[in-house]
């Protein structure tokens, strides 16, 4: 078993991994709260931690993940409100849509996905456990936690009691029923238009923060291993579950590592609907497709700040008509270079059938390796990203220069590198497409997006065949150029004639 690093939110520095059972971790993602369609930035988060869950298997852990929906929530409520719709039935199917977007940016699904509305009965538990041991209190139908019961209260934020005190803003609320501005809603009391449930203190619904600590209890007990979400969940969200539950189960830990991705901005500025720099998840994939966006965040590492450039596109008047990703398009064409590696190495190998088993090149066989390394200091994806280009230089080099080595070595290399790329590729959530497909895929993309004329191109092709056939080979040179003007570059091969979309410059 690989000896794991990883970065401790509560400890602010990068940590040994001792799971509570070898081998095994009991890992929680805080899931979305599905009131919209998705949009960028949860795909980032979620494929930030699809990627750590890959590389725990990779490393060769047994994972159970749990990754929540928070379907009872005020902004639920709200948009069902204003559209007229069941709470509960807008909840659902904005689930089923951010399911059906994840998986354009393969993030597997999670082994567990517990919902609020069906852990009412926990939460209940959970709250009567605070209020019993003097935790909680409840007035007129709501109940709070009481912050000041728990101690430690702060150590993962960072954030005082006296602190909070002193920038409450609802004064008046804590007159008429909280005793603290610091404490917090763990169930609340019906109003009209919302959904609700019995409880011992009413018809009400739970609060935010203690539906979580439910869920995790229920799935994965009263201790695990790991907590995940963005930043922007350590407070209040995340400080208040350790309260909740470590004050109603009376354990020194809550969660034994706290993990958190870094913030997705444009140009330097946080993702925000106020702004209008938020994208939707469909949106990204029709433009560039769902794999580009996953290799252009694995680029980066988890708990790094990404810039996403963004270009506004104008018509002759001036008037916006559209954005174009260039961040994306840049990792596309990089995803585009490792998918065309791939496919040369595979009609390499099926020329000569089976590789065999023996000696590769010693430089052929690093990539895992590497790979196991990087992923054990804290996830580390930007350098599985370097070795994997270091791999297929290496394999295109083979294809193109190797003819002086042994041909059983030089075979059984190529086939070792196609293998470790796709292996290693598996462990960040990359280049599980076929070739064929992906290339297909992304050259339809690009043919939309530049507006050529595919029954143009077809025909250039054939006259170049027909001139190159009779020798006029200065005809077939000028095709060539004429087609390279159209955004087409022409790919001879032993198998014959295909085409690309040469974006480079676009």
């Amino acid at each position: 078993m690989t000896s794991l690093r990883l970065h401790d939110s509560m400890r602010r520095q990068k940590v040994a991994f001792e799971p509570l059972q070898p081998g095994k971790v009991g890992m929680y993602v805080c899931g979305p709260t599905p009131y919209a369609p998705a949009h960028i930035g949860h795909a980032y988060s979620a494929i930030s931690f699809d990627t750590i869950r890959r590389s725990l298997r990779f490393l060769g852990f047994e994972v159970r993940y749990v990754r929540n929906i928070t379907d009872v929530e005020d902004k639920i409520i709200k948009a069902a409100n204003d559209a007229g719709e069941d709470p509960m039935a807008l909840a659902a199917r904005f689930a089923t849509a951010y399911n059906l977007d994840m998986a354009r940016f393969n993030v597997m699904p999670p082994d567990i996905e517990p919902k609020v509305s069906t852990h009412i009965g926990e939460i209940i538990a959970l709250i009567e456990k605070l209020v019993g041991n003097g935790s909680a209190y409840a007035v007129e139908g709501d109940v709070y936690f009481a912050c000041d019961t728990f101690k430690p209260y702060g150590q993962l934020s960072g954030q005082s009691l006296d602190d909070l005190r002193a920038g409450a803003s609802d004064r008046d609320l804590v007159e008429k029923t909280k005793r603290s501005s610091a404490d917090f809603a763990l169930w609340k009391a019906a109003k009209p238009g919302e959904p609700f449930w019995d409880s011992p203190w009413g018809k009400g619904r739970p609060g935010w923060h203690i539906e979580c600590s439910a869920m995790t209890h229920t799935h994965l007990g009263d201790t695990f291993d790991i907590h995940g979400g963005g930043k922007d969940l350590i407070f209040p969200h995340h400080e208040n579950e350790i309260a909740q539950s470590q004050g109603a189960y009376g354990t020194d830990t809550f969660a034994r590592y706290w993990m958190h991705n870094g913030f997705l901005n444009f140009g330097g500025v946080k993702m925000s609907k106020s702004l209008g720099n938020v994208f939707g998840c469909e949106q990204i994939a029709v433009a560039v497709g769902g794999e580009a966006l996953r290799f252009f965040c694995v680029k980066h590492h988890y708990r790094s700040p990404i810039d996403f450039e963004v270009e506004e596109i104008r018509d002759p008047a001036g008037t916006p008509t559209g954005v174009r990703f260039r961040s994306l398009e840049a990792a596309d064409r990089d995803l585009e270079y490792f998918y065309i590696t791939l496919h040369k190495i595979d009609a390499f190998i099926a020329q000569g059938g089976d590789a065999g088993e023996g000696a590769v090149l010693p430089d052929a066989d690093k990539l895992v390796g590497m790979a196991r390394e990087a992923l054990a200091d804290d996830f580390n994806s930007p350098r599985v990203m370097a070795a994997m280009h270091e791999a297929a230089t290496l394999a295109n080099k083979l294809l193109v220069e190797g003819k002086g080595l042994d041909k059983q070595v030089r075979r059984r290399s190529l086939a070792r590198l196609g293998k470790d790329l796709r292996g290693v590729g598996e462990a960040l959530g990359i280049l599980s497409a076929s070739p064929a497909a992906y290339l297909a895929g992304r050259r339809a993309r690009l043919v939309a997006r530049m507006g050529i004329d595919i029954a143009r191109v077809e025909a250039l092709m054939e006259e170049r065949k027909t001139a190159r056939a009779a020798k006029d080979f200065t005809r077939g040179d000028a095709i060539r150029a004429e087609l390279t003007a159209l955004g087409v570059e022409l790919l001879d091969t032993p198998q014959g004639t295909d085409w690309r979309v040469h974006d480079d410059a676009s």
